[in-house]
């Protein structure tokens, strides 16, 4: 056994060594990625997503092999609503103007520019050199062409207002004092009043702080570029471009103060810091309430079961971050709007800001990922005020699944989250676990609730039924692992036979670690989601990442973990998680950032809540990590650190709570998979 899981892990590391080359490298300074002039990178071209609560943007952006900068602004406006007011209605525009060409100095455009390095933290910052022509202007005639201005731009969008901001800095590197002309530029753009919700809209482009200005030798001046959109006949905003720079710093700076990892593997690190800005950005204020959203130029102002209820609403209670938690509660509030005496189904999505549905696939097995994710919110949150308000839809979700049991006691949907683009039957493996682990959670939640002893032990009842009737019916082996299959009639291997790994069913879980590592499904993108396709999903990766840390695979967990974090993190399309490939040409949709988190949360540390202010963790670190450690964790009504160092063949575990200042230890043996329970 021990050979065969050698000659698997050396399969993984050989696969994954061939990532797509490694164009970026960790800033020495600040935590930030750089793409340098001198690395010989040119030509290059990617596309990012950011978002604030009014807006998102997504810049196609690329340097020449001249070594110019260009840009595309693929703007979008959620509460600016277009017809039909669907799931996609957002208003959405793009715009290509190069603001630097507007700009003339000594009468002459720019020219020559020679990007010198771009920076991204949790921001675009690109840094670049430009040549003019210097006439005679009585200061010794014409020197011609030479390298004499830096232009700094920083690109971002506002954290609280419909609009993106660019803020540009140019800096006199010659010797001569220089005249720059920033133009007062404005450029408007107005919709078809029959195609909006409230009739036409206006999207805006403009300079702030335009004027003529002397330069002399090494002085700067800051001028910006605002991209905004509103109602017709309402006035555009004025905007303060470096005030809003620090307000998006401002959000930076707070995401950095709370759940912050330390390991020995900096990629990790900083890959965690930059999924969790990605997971938490993406919350628009909507009139529905606070919402996450996927993004992607396709998914806002609206809900989903997967991406919200099940993927990212158990992240948010980590990090504290207010907005999160509330776009969280929001979501599970409104999908309770939709119980019913006759246990129709939920809908798989809540769109237009609250004011419609959509549930175009049927029962995708949405109450099962409702369940699941609202039960460790609520413990994680530790609010007992937001426990009562959610238990109902959470019991509701539950007599939902048992009434949708098959003859061999597993649930029966339309599909899955995948919608139909791969086969899932009647009954399929994701579902039902998803129902199990919510069942298991649901028990000790039941506990804490006051709901009674008999409650706490049909949940754990219907759990251990659940756990043989998915052995027996989804149990399989497939193509010489001894796995599961997806569904009945299932003959390819699936990505998604990770599920049982990550709610601790273990009886195939060395099959199933094998045969998610297998050529079969294993590429230098991840995993595909269907053995001989060519579709690879980053969701169904990173649970299978969770999973095989939760297994207690450790070292292929992290050789993995550390792989695919340098292809997101370094590689050619930086830096967030995506969606997926071929479709949606690898968008950084938002919940897969969260899902990035929770595998190192619940996967490398193992932890999982039992109660409002309880939880268990179970390390999984590396060989030759002495330590590791989460800090600021802000779950369970407390902040804490939980920090992990290796004493010989044993480690110790020590959880510090900063609002009481009570420490507490616990050890265990270093291949063990017990768990080490806490109560703070």
């Amino acid at each position: 056994m021990k050979r065969f899981y050698l000659l698997t892990l050396v399969l993984v590391g050989s696969l994954l060594s061939g990532l797509g080359q490694q164009r970026w490298q960790l800033a020495p300074e600040g935590n930030g990625i750089l793409l340098q002039n001198e690395t010989g990178y040119l030509p290059y071209s990617d596309h990012i997503e950011m978002s604030g609560e009014q807006m998102a943007v997504v810049l196609r952006w690329g340097v020449t092999k001249e070594g110019a900068f260009n840009e595309e602004r693929s703007l979008v406006f959620p509460m600016l609503r277009t017809i039909p007011n669907n799931t996609h209605a957002s208003l959405m525009h793009r715009v290509g103007v190069d603001i630097p060409s507007l700009i003339s100095v000594n009468g002459q455009s720019l020219s020559g520019e020679q990007v010198q390095q771009v920076e991204i933290n949790g921001w675009v910052d690109v840094s670049s050199t430009f040549t003019i022509g210097t006439p005679n202007i009585g200061l010794g005639g014409s020197v011609g062409k030479t390298p004499a201005l830096k232009l700094h731009r920083v690109i971002f969008p506002s954290m609280d207002k419909p609009l993106m901001a660019e803020s540009y800095t140019l800096t006199n590197l010659s010797q001569r004092q220089q005249i720059v002309y920033v133009p007062s530029f404005n450029q408007e753009f107005v919709t078809l009043p029959e195609r909006g919700v409230e009739g036409s809209y206006v999207i805006s482009s403009s300079t702030t702080d335009s004027g003529t200005f002397i330069l002399q030798p090494g002085d700067s001046l800051a001028f910006g570029a605002v991209f905004q959109a509103f109602r017709k006949g309402e006035k555009p905003l004025i905007v303060d471009v470096e005030k809003e720079k620090s307000v998006r710093r401002a959000f930076v700076e707070e995401m950095d103060g709370s759940l912050v990892l330390e390991t020995p593997d900096e990629v990790i690190n900083r890959e965690f810091r930059f999924a969790k800005i990605r997971a938490s950005e993406s919350i628009f204020k909507t009139s529905g309430g606070y919402m996450h959203a996927p993004g992607g130029e396709s998914y806002y102002a609206a809900i989903w079961a997967n991406d919200q209820a099940e993927y990212v609403n158990p992240f948010f209670p980590f990090t504290g971050y207010e907005k999160g938690n509330a776009s969280a509660l929001n979501s599970y509030l409104h999908f309770a709007r939709f119980m019913n005496d006759d246990y129709n189904p939920i809908p798989s999505s809540i769109i237009a800001e609250g004011k419609d549905i959509w549930n175009g696939a049927g029962d995708r097995g949405d109450a099962a990922m409702i369940a699941h994710g609202a039960c460790r919110y609520i413990m994680e949150r530790g609010d007992r005020g937001e426990a009562a308000q959610l238990w109902p839809l959470v019991k509701w979700c539950l007599e939902y699944c048992r009434l949708h049991l098959n003859e061999a006691g597993v649930v029966k949907s339309d599909c899955d989250e995948l919608e139909g683009r791969f086969p899932a039957g009647e009954a399929n493996l994701c579902t039902s676990t998803l129902y199990y682990d919510a069942l298991r959670s649901a028990s000790l939640l039941a506990a804490e609730l006051g709901e009674g002893k008999e409650v706490q032990k049909s949940y754990a009842r219907q759990a251990d039924a659940l756990a043989v009737a998915i052995e027996n019916f989804f149990g399989a082996d497939m193509k010489g692992f001894h796995t599961y299959r997806y569904y009945e009639g299932n003959e390819k291997l699936r990505s998604w036979i990770c599920m049982p790994l990550i709610v601790g069913i273990e009886n195939r879980a060395e099959g199933t670690i094998a045969a998610l590592t297998s050529p079969a499904l294993m590429t230098d993108d991840g995993l595909l989601t269907e053995e001989g396709s060519e579709t690879f999903w980053d969701r169904s990766t990173l649970y299978s990442l969770r999973g095989i840390y939760i297994a207690g695979d450790t070292e292929r967990a992290n050789s993995f973990m550390h792989h695919y974090s340098t292809q997101r993190l370094l590689g050619t399309h930086v830096p967030y998680p995506i969606e997926a490939w071929p479709e949606g040409s690898q968008r950084h949709l938002s919940a897969e950032s969260g899902l990035y988190c929770r595998a190192i949360i619940e996967g490398m540390f193992g932890l999982r809540p039992t109660g409002l202010r309880s939880f268990t963790v179970s390390p999984r670190m590396a060989e030759g990590w002495e330590t590791m450690a989460l800090r600021h964790v802000k779950a369970f009504g407390s902040d804490f650190d939980i920090d992990v160092v290796r004493k010989g063949s044993s480690l110790k575990v020590t959880v510090l709570n900063h609002s009481t200042g009570k420490k507490q230890t616990r050890s265990m043996k270093v291949a063990s998979t017990e768990n080490l329970s806490f109560k703070l």
